[in-house]
């Protein structure tokens, strides 16, 4: 048991890291887990509609400047087109209880369709972020 304790001591840091984001649009709601990494460019992007497409990184927080960060890009015929950048330096304030979490509620636009996407984010309880 003891053998354990660095171990978990370790994780601690991290799992508290762990972001939950609450998508709205076009009357679906979802949440999108983001977890820490060391690699932040390597993470995919998540579909959302047929216009949008969103990347959540958290940071490995041992990096320098860690943040968590949130991309909301359209997705025309032309390829993906920024829309909306979101940074939050770590350590993140705010559990699953705030209102909103520490984004507050946040709304983009479809440039072309008027489409609205609503989201929120916050951190994961620890038993969600031990899912």
């Amino acid at each position: 048991m003891a053998a354990l304790a660095p171990a978990i001591l370790l994780c601690a840091p991290l799992a508290a890291q762990t972001v939950d984001c609450h998508i709205d649009y076009g009357g679906e709601h979802r949440v999108l887990t983001a977890r820490p990494t060391a690699t932040p460019y390597a993470g995919e992007s998540v579909p959302i509609g047929s216009y949008f497409l969103l990347r959540l990184v958290v940071e490995d927080p041992a990096a320098a400047q860690a943040a968590f960060k949130m991309y909301v890009y359209a997705v025309p015929d032309e390829g993906p087109v920024l829309l909306h950048q979101a940074v939050h330096p770590l350590p993140l304030a705010g559990g699953a209880s705030a209102r909103y979490g520490f984004t507050g509620l946040n709304f983009v636009y479809e440039p072309l369709r008027d489409g609205e996407l609503q989201y929120w984010c916050a951190l994961a309880s620890p038993a969600e972020a031990a899912r």
